[in-house]
């Protein structure tokens, strides 16, 4: 009984954060697939065409790719475009390139997307006061930027506390627009012909190439699909898939419906059917939770944003930033405080900028498109490397939804000039951060390398006469296993001292999410006092070394944890043409490395017996 009610509670908690973006696309999807048409009026073939085509879109791109079978991809029950290029990478390094450029395109294009979604989400919601108060028009943007003030706000709090209060709020959203749909159904069961494809044939058959256009509207009815596989690691695939067969589909299909079916009693609702489909009474109270709804909506995305920001950060393709782990019984639930507000700064600016939720629809959807083939191309080895797939099943799966993703992303690509350029240059600029820390990493890595010997033989010439031993114990934090570290030489070389112990100190994140507990820590011994100690943490994990010295203390050495002193390599950074990367990443790199989180503050380090030793180092 316990593990069924913990059931329902999660499921409820997705229903407030992994489902509110798709959740809330009947505010604008529909209207926006005429508008992207150019169409003043809606004929009836046209109704049923565009219908069918958004029901197709929903059973095949949400219900049969992302939660038949991209669900099924979790890296150790993480989702997530990261998470499936480090679940398929191949084990040669040599082979590796194209993965990993494919999969860092793809999240830094979701970034693109987590700017607009809260900025289209709010105000296709707040523009429903047009609708009950046209004299309120010119309140509409004030009002979304309050809203969106509040919502970024409210980030610390964590997506479980925040899914739990708003779970409840997004099961009344659901039944409503669901509610709202049926009625209309009802006068009108023409509509539910719709549910044919040969209405999307004769819609496309009969629209030649403005068809093509329409889809880029039908595409908004499935954006927020990639947040159910973000955001995998927060709850978990059977509560996302319950909440979604079991009441957000039917509701969403409910309510594209409802629309249709007023359209087809009466054209002109096509100035905003969504709204249009409630009695005067309810128009207030539907425009009330449809900007908390919205609100909501919003959250998948932050959420999916927050979880790609650590993937990436603990994979080395960002600097370290600031986390908060904001539940201890699900690692997966962070907060990043840097990322909350940039994310703000940038939705803020768009949502000024474009200033309406018709405008945003040309930027909207470009991104996520482009995602989702990204996320078909990674998929395919998944079925054959984990899967065991047959090569034919595996391409004619594939193939089916990567010519589905196509179609969308073609679509998409026509509203490059009107907005679509947005979100692409945000994905580019993204893209140009984290290739060129993975980069910037490598470079430097070199570099050391370069500057120092082998450890155990630097160790072996170290001069007893020359260098004094001092009691305690001292830990250098290593970039790697085999070489001297920076700080450990100079501290040799200029002060001529070197405790009685020493612990050289290295910490690699592996490609899983997670580490075992038992499997996390590898002690070796060497000659004279000295000793080499690996931490390995997976990317999801939370580092914390004061933790792992705990381990080694009660199951290995005899430490004095208060008595022992850590030393820290703090790299001047100078940029040069002459080590690997152009003087523009030179630059890029020193920035990002300028505002990264430093070890002592990313790893838990007491920082008041903490030591820096600084070194130069050019790149």
């Amino acid at each position: 009984m316990l593990d069924k009610n913990r059931s329902l509670s999660v499921a409820l908690g997705a229903l407030g954060v992994v489902f509110g973006d798709i959740g809330t696309s009947p505010l604008y999807a529909f209207r926006a697939s005429f508008e992207l048409g150019h169409a003043s009026a809606a004929s009836s073939s046209d109704i049923l065409g565009i219908l069918s085509l958004i029901f197709w879109a929903l059973i095949i791109t949400v219900s049969i790719k992302y939660l038949g079978l991209v669900l099924r991809a979790d890296n150790q029950g993480e989702g997530g475009i990261l998470a499936l290029m480090e679940l398929v990478l191949p084990e040669k390094k040599s082979r590796r390139g194209a993965f990993v450029v494919l999969g860092l395109f793809g999240a830094a294009l979701l970034y693109g997307d987590g700017t607009i979604t809260p900025a289209i989400s709010v105000l296709s919601a707040v523009e429903g006061v047009q609708t009950a108060a046209p004299g309120l028009s010119a309140l509409v943007v004030p009002i979304a930027l309050v809203i969106l003030v509040l919502l970024f706000l409210f980030q610390q709090s964590g997506s479980s506390r925040i899914g739990h209060l708003f779970g409840p709020v997004m099961v009344v959203w659901f039944l409503a627009i669901g509610l709202l749909g049926l009625g209309t159904i009802v006068r009108e069961p023409v509509v539910l012909t719709a549910v044919s494809p040969l209405a999307a044939v004769r819609f496309i058959a009969a629209h030649g190439i403005e068809s093509f256009l329409i889809l880029g509207g039908v595409f908004l009815a499935v954006t927020g699909g990639e947040a159910l596989y973000a955001d995998l690691g927060h709850f978990g695939r059977r509560p996302i898939r319950q909440g979604w067969f079991v009441l957000v589909l039917p509701c969403l299909l409910l309510n594209y419906f409802g629309q249709g079916a007023l359209l087809l009693g009466d054209p002109k609702a096509l100035a905003n059917p969504f709204y249009l489909l409630a009695p005067q009474w309810a128009l207030v109270p539907l425009l009330l939770i449809a900007m908390v709804a919205t609100v909501i909506a919003s959250q998948a995305i932050i959420s999916g944003v927050f979880s790609l920001t650590f993937q990436a950060q603990q994979l080395g393709y960002l600097p370290r930033m600031r986390v908060r782990h904001t539940s201890e019984d699900e690692p997966g639930q962070i907060y990043l405080p840097q990322v909350n507000w940039l994310l703000f700064v940038a939705t803020a600016i768009v949502m000024i900028g474009f200033g309406s939720s018709e405008n945003l629809s040309s930027a909207y959807g470009l991104a996520v498109s482009g995602t989702m083939v990204i996320t078909t191309l990674l998929a395919y080895f998944a079925f054959r490397r984990l899967w065991k797939w047959r090569l034919s099943v595996a391409l004619l799966v594939a193939g089916f939804f990567l010519i589905i993703d196509l179609s969308f992303l073609g679509a998409n690509l026509l509203k490059l000039e009107s907005g679509g350029w947005y979100p692409i240059l945000v994905g580019i600029v993204l893209y140009a951060c984290m290739s060129t820390w993975a980069k910037g990493q490598e470079v430097i890595g070199r570099q050391i390398e370069g500057k120092v010997e082998p450890l155990t033989s630097y160790i072996a010439k170290l001069d007893s006469s020359k260098v004094g031993r001092v009691s305690g114990t001292a830990i250098y934090l290593s970039r790697g296993l085999t070489s001297a570290p920076l700080a450990f030489v100079h501290n040799v070389t200029h002060n001529k001292i070197v405790h009685e112990r020493v612990i050289f100190l290295s910490v690699a994140f592996r490609q899983v999410p997670y580490v075992r507990s038992e499997d996390r820590l590898e002690l070796l011994p060497l000659p004279g006092g000295f000793y080499r100690l690996l931490v390995q943490y997976g990317f999801m994990d939370r580092p914390n070394i004061r933790a792992a010295l705990r381990i080694v203390q009660n199951k290995y050495l005899d430490l004095d944890l208060e008595e022992t002193t850590f030393f820290v390599g703090s790299e001047r950074l100078v940029p040069s043409r002459r080590v690997g990367m152009s003087i523009w990443r030179d630059f890029l790199y020193l920035f990002l490395s300028r505002n990264s989180q430093r070890a002592i503050d990313y790893f838990n380090l007491p920082a008041d017996r903490v030591f820096e030793i600084g070194a130069q180092i050019k790149f």
